[in-house]
């Protein structure tokens, strides 16, 4: 996804990405006074590599148990809840969490893109707030550091949303900020951070811009 953002992107657009497909389509991204902020825990994604492989088990793990009873089913985009409840809920907990989580995300994907076609920067971020409480609790990639940086910014009303991104366990939160309040976040932000945590709170702000591109 990486690569296919840095190739495709475009100025002022989300790409909505179907990765079984390939097939994507451009939304517009109007921030209209508002600005991403990428803030960096400088915490290392020490735990990533291996926490995926359990969670791509437990999500394959709980499509077999679905497909047994609806042989179409090949993956979690096949799946509703509905499914889950019945057939992987009652032999695991934790499998059952971990694909629910993913159905979920589904929908708030799509969700977040009727938002974001009607201009509603507000929606998205509450979407963005509730996909960092799935990563968090459910799907479990996230990390104190990551937590104590959405929920600190969670009462702020020039903040419209936070999550983490990127691999989990580590990395950056990316927030939709009021532009005339950034340098006073990142300044109060910083300094409960060092107190916090003993590390130094990194920050950037990032906008969408056009791919890679043939120069003459």
């Amino acid at each position: 996804m990486d690569q296919f953002a840095s190739v495709f992107g475009k100025k002022d657009q989300a790409i909505m990405l179907d990765c079984r497909s390939m097939k994507h389509v451009y939304i517009p991204l109007k921030l209209d006074g508002y600005k991403l902020l990428l803030l960096n825990t400088n915490v290392k994604h020490a735990l990533a590599d291996s926490a995926y492989n359990k969670r791509r088990a437990q999500c394959e793990q709980g499509v077999a148990w679905v497909k047994e009873h609806y042989p179409n089913v090949n993956t979690l985009r096949d799946v509703d809840l509905g499914m889950l409840e019945a057939h992987v809920k009652p032999k695991d907990e934790e499998v059952f969490a971990k694909c629910s989580f993913v159905v979920k995300e589904i929908g708030r994907l799509l969700t977040a893109a009727e938002q974001l076609e009607k201009g509603n920067l507000q929606g998205l971020g509450n979407l963005m707030f509730e996909t960092h409480e799935g990563l968090s609790k459910d799907y479990e990639v996230s990390c104190k550091e990551l937590d104590f940086l959405v929920e600190a910014v969670k009462p702020l009303d020039y903040v419209l949303g936070a999550r983490m991104m990127g691999g989990g366990f580590g990395g950056c939160t990316i927030n939709i900020v009021k532009e005339e309040k950034i340098e006073g976040l990142i300044e109060a932000l910083s300094s409960k951070y060092l107190l916090q945590f003993g590390l130094k709170l990194d920050s950037y702000t990032v906008q969408t811009e056009n791919g890679t591109s043939l120069f003459n």
